[in-house]
Parts: structure tokens; C-alpha cells; sequence
């Protein structure tokens, strides 16, 4: 078992952050998987991201059976997943030696793990606003927690037909907060949401709900 990090953000939820050690064998015969979910296996043909599927799927696997039985993951029209057969929300993002999964009892939630990487910079124009880059200033770190923690808010809304430059929006922070604000702005759909978030793992970690 590779549970890295455990996050629990009041009574409804908690994170898990996975550390990938295993083998897709080993990762294998920790999951149920549904005949979608085995389809879906099949047609992922690198060796890495075939672990890193199988990862996320064991983390969230080991926070859900703290309170119920685990019987897979089914995708909607949109691609986000849902517990099959509980009423619960959930959310998996995964990157290079990484998995990380959420359960919420009760409200929509969304996570994300990234590593800090150059191409925050290279991405600015087509996901930040005007005030966010006016904000981050070119500095490398808000970049990053910017771009963090709008992954985290897009996985929660689960549905397309929205940008992060346009709809998706996290008030100014500062350096080292560990909870911040967040927005969905769409003309039928206008939400406040908090995120979340932690420097640890792989880089940063994006909790929203």
C-alpha cells in the first residue's frame, strides 16, 4: 500500500495522496473494475499512464472503503466519474509517480496534483485573466497554484463548454495561503467555492469543493 499523504478537510472529506510504487499487476489486483473501466484499460497502451489509471483507482478505492463497499468508477456524458451505486462525490487526477483521489459525502469536489514545471508560464494567456497574471507578475510559484487550483474547480463543475480564462476564477493570494477562493462564472451558473491547497508529493496539490 503507497498512501503518501492523507487529507481530511473536515467530516464529508478527505484526500488521499498516493505514491505509485507498484507494479500494474500488483495495482491490478487491488481494483474492481467494470467492463467499461476494463474497455477503457485496454485502450490506454503506455506502460506509465496504464499505472497511473490503476493508482488513482487503488487511492480512491482505499478512502471509500473506509466507509462503504467499493464497486467501481462509471463516467458520465461529460467523462466525470462517479461511485457506482453510492451517492458520494468524487474525484482522481494522477501525473508522473502520482495518484490522488477525494471523496465528499455530500458536495461536488475536484482535485488536482501537478509538478512544477516551465509550461505554467507558456499557458498564461490562455488561462489566466487579466487580474490573475497582473497578480502572479511572472513568478513561476503563483503560476503554478494558479493553474492547480483551476484544474481542481474545472474537475469539479464536470462539464465542458467552459475556459479557465473566462470562467473559471481564484481570487488574489497570498504567497503561502493554504485556502483559497475560487469561482465558476458561467450566464446559468455562478458559484464561490474554496480550494485547497498544498505544496507536497510531486509539487502542489488542489482540493475544491
Amino acid at each position: 500500500m503507497s498512501v503518501y499523504q492523507i487529507h481530511r478537510l473536515g467530516a464529508d472529506c478527505t484526500a488521499v495522496l498516493w505514491e505509485i510504487e507498484e507494479s500494474e499487476e500488483e495495482l491490478h489486483a487491488q481494483v474492481t473494475l467494470t467492463v467499461p473501466e476494463q474497455m477503457e484499460l485496454i485502450e490506454i497502451t503506455h506502460p506509465a499512464q496504464r499505472v497511473e489509471w490503476l493508482a488513482c483507482r487503488a487511492a480512491l478505492r482505499s478512502l471509500v472503503q473506509t466507509y462503504w463497499s467499493y464497486a467501481g468508477l462509471y463516467k458520465d456524458e461529460f467523462g466525470k466519474p462517479h461511485l457506482i451505486g453510492l451517492k458520494a462525490h468524487v474525484s482522481i487526477s494522477h501525473t508522473s509517480g502520482w495518484a490522488a483521489a477525494v471523496v465528499h459525502h455530500s458536495k461536488a469536489v475536484g482535485i488536482d496534483i501537478e509538478p512544477f514545471r516551465d509550461q505554467f508560464v507558456r499557458v498564461v494567456p490562455r488561462v489566466l485573466s487579466d487580474e490573475e497574471i497582473s497578480h502572479a507578475n511572472g513568478d513561476l510559484h503563483r503560476l503554478a497554484v494558479y493553474w492547480c487550483a483551476k484544474e481542481a474547480l474545472y474537475k469539479l463543475y464536470g462539464k465542458r463548454q467552459l475556459t479557465f480564462r473566462e470562467h473559471l476564477h481564484v481570487e488574489p493570494f497570498a504567497d503561502g495561503a493554504g485556502l483559497l477562493t475560487g469561482h465558476v462564472r458561467l450566464p446559468d451558473d455562478v458559484r464561490e467555492l474554496k480550494i485547497h491547497y498544498f505544496e507536497t508529493g510531486p509539487g502542489m496539490l488542489a482540493i475544491a469543493f
